[in-house]
């Protein structure tokens, strides 16, 4: 969906997105204000300043010395009047731009992380950084260098009209003439540039996705000598970007020249006229002196707003696509069921508490109150990321509090994917996941979520100290559970020879850390939420044995009393589980305990004795 709706190559929402910007200008009238009441000051200043060209050229033909110092002194204090509004719409406008970028930046983020998975599934991560970098500095500088300057121009275009039909509305019939052909160009030549501008922007943000995946995945890019095969790949891309880029530039380039040459032919033609008009008495040396600088001068304001409708048009392309993302639904938690503190009562009952007691209850709209224990069960589920191919077909299963349950498979049997229902990172097409004897959809996503601790196959470190990432887990955590949630993952001992132990920094994603202390993180960051429901997505995968025998029992004294869900390829982590389900093609055709699955010979026999003979 989101692919569909952000690749538009020509605009389809024009006026939402101006709307959408205009609002945003709008949260700020008081300066918005300001500058438009200092715009149209500058505008007019110097169209009035202009104007007194007429009485002083006539006062100096007549003489009038006095009356002549008296217009050149109004003239400079009108000009004036201009130059210190323009200084002062200028400062205002970039104050005012700061905190509409603000605000836009602020609203995008918060939107993008109330997002569904699946947006993120489909919409390349370089794609996603374009909106806040490539697409927010085209908005940046319009708002800072062409809003306000198109608004002038746009004004001393019709003030100069206005003008040139009071001086002489005959002349002025040729330069509307020239003005129409002028702005009819000008339409023809933006609305062929804002494809191209849309087409710029998509480009870049597949550009920078590529960029950002080659850079990120190097090591990977030098072991199997792929470096001319990205060169060719960027090659594509870049040339894409050339020509979208090329498209917009073309079309935008000539519309200076175009309104130059207009206006040339438009000062000529007036000229000759004017002055036949001035030798037969039609009309005064100063009125015809005044109309001349008014249409010499009409070409600059055009020529400003044609050069700054391009910053505009490129601008209107990347709000398009920011409000665009903004307009995506957000994921959808219409849970009315919320987790709190509790403590038992001495008839046995719960009653709520503000203060950790370290049980939890689940608190309904009418304030009933159920223990939250760990109880997960799957009811005739079925569920596909595309409803043409489900992935889970009719899938029952129970997990008591306490018990550890496997999965174990083949690669896209399923298992990942009863994890992310059981979190709510999807939703079930059908049939119900139950915690606790609630449908996880009636639970706040929130409070589902503070209820599981999750340890994925792919870890991901934050920019920050170790301690900070495992707080990560728990932001209220205190040193002291910090270094025992350390300790139980085993990672105490190597965070204590780092250089400044749990103080060390860790940047970009851990490059610093090899992949198991990375790994030994992300299980130390789930530990510390001390969940009453554990998710281990191959949690041991990237540690070595005599780790993974050291983790195990940390695992199992944090496993005490939770229930566990465990997706491992190495079956020797799963002996001890209470059950073990073995996935095939979204269904589980076997379950039981390592010895009941190893007596039947079945799928998971032969897994079995296959990494056993590989090992």
């Amino acid at each position: 969906m989101a692919a569909r709706t952000l690749s538009a190559k020509k605009p389809k929402h024009l006026g939402f997105t101006l709307h959408e910007l205009f609002a945003y200008m709008g949260r700020h009238g008081v300066l918005l204000l300001f500058v438009a009441v200092l715009v149209t000051v500058s505008g007019v200043a110097g169209l009035l300043g202009t104007y007194m060209i007429r009485p002083i050229v006539n006062n100096l033909i007549n003489g009038d010395l006095h009356t002549l110092a008296v217009g050149v002194l109004i003239a400079a204090g009108i000009f004036g009047i201009s130059i210190f509004s323009a200084y002062g719409y200028t400062q205002l406008m970039v104050r005012m731009a700061q905190k509409v970028l603000f605000d836009i930046r602020r609203d995008l983020f918060s939107h993008v992380q109330k997002l569904p998975l699946k947006f993120f599934d489909s919409t390349p991560h370089g794609d996603v950084m374009s909106y806040f970098t490539n697409d927010v500095d085209t908005v940046s500088d319009a708002l800072n260098n062409s809003f306000a300057m198109a608004i002038q121009s746009f004004i001393q275009m019709a003030g100069t009209l206005v003008i040139l039909y009071v001086l002489n509305w005959r002349l002025s019939l040729i330069v509307t003439l020239c003005y129409i052909v002028m702005f009819l160009y000008i339409r023809y030549s933006g609305r062929h540039s804002k494809k191209y501008y849309n087409r710029q922007q998509k480009s870049l943000g597949v550009l920078d996705g590529y960029i950002e995946e080659t850079v990120t995945g190097q090591k990977v890019v030098k072991v199997f000598n792929h470096e001319a095969e990205n060169l060719r790949a960027f090659r594509e891309k870049n040339e894409a970007l050339r020509k979208a880029g090329t498209g917009a530039q073309s079309y935008a380039a000539t519309m200076v020249p175009a309104v130059v040459s207009i206006s040339y032919v438009n000062y000529a033609l007036v000229a000759i006229l004017g002055g036949i008009m001035a030798m037969r008495g039609l009309t005064d040396v100063g009125s015809l002196a005044s109309y001349l600088v008014f249409v010499r001068q009409a070409a600059a304001p055009i020529n400003q707003f044609t050069q700054q409708s391009n910053f505009l048009l490129a601008a209107l392309a990347g709000a398009e696509r920011i409000f665009e993302v903004m307009r995506l639904p957000a994921e959808v938690d219409d849970g009315e069921i919320t987790l709190v503190h509790a403590q038992e009562t001495a008839d046995g009952n719960l009653r709520e508490t503000d203060a950790p007691t370290g049980v939890w209850a689940w608190r309904a709209p009418d304030g009933r109150l159920t223990r939250l224990c760990g109880d997960v069960r799957f009811e005739n589920v079925t569920f596909g990321y595309s409803k043409k191919h489900p992935v889970l077909r009719d899938v029952s299963l129970y997990a008591k509090p306490g018990q550890k349950i496997a999965f174990v498979g083949s690669t896209g049997a399923g298992k990942t994917t009863i994890t992310n229902l059981i979190n709510r990172f999807y939703d079930v097409q059908g049939g119900h996941v139950l915690y606790d004897g609630i449908d996880v959809r009636d639970l706040r996503k929130a409070a589902l979520r503070r209820s599981l601790g999750i340890v994925l196959q792919d870890t991901h470190l934050f920019t920050g100290t170790i301690a900070d990432n495992i707080r990560f887990g728990k932001p209220d955590a205190t040193q002291e559970e910090i270094e025992k949630a350390a300790r139980i993952a085993n990672a105490d001992s190597f965070i204590r020879r780092l250089p400044n132990g749990y103080e060390t920094m860790v940047t970009a994603d851990g490059a610093n850390l090899s992949q198991g202390q990375r790994q030994l993180l992300a299980i130390a960051r789930a530990a510390v939420s001390d969940p009453p429901v554990l998710i281990l997505d191959e949690a041991t995968s990237s540690i070595d044995t005599r780790t993974e025998r050291l983790i195990e029992k940390g695992m199992d004294a944090l496993m005490q009393g939770r229930t566990v869900f465990v997706i491992a390829h190495r079956l020797s982590t799963v002996r001890n589980a209470n059950a073990i389900m073995v996935l095939e093609h979204g269904k589980i055709v076997e379950r039981g305990t390592h010895e009941e699955l190893l007596r039947q010979k079945g799928m998971y026999y032969r897994l079995y004795h296959g990494m056993f003979e590989l090992s």
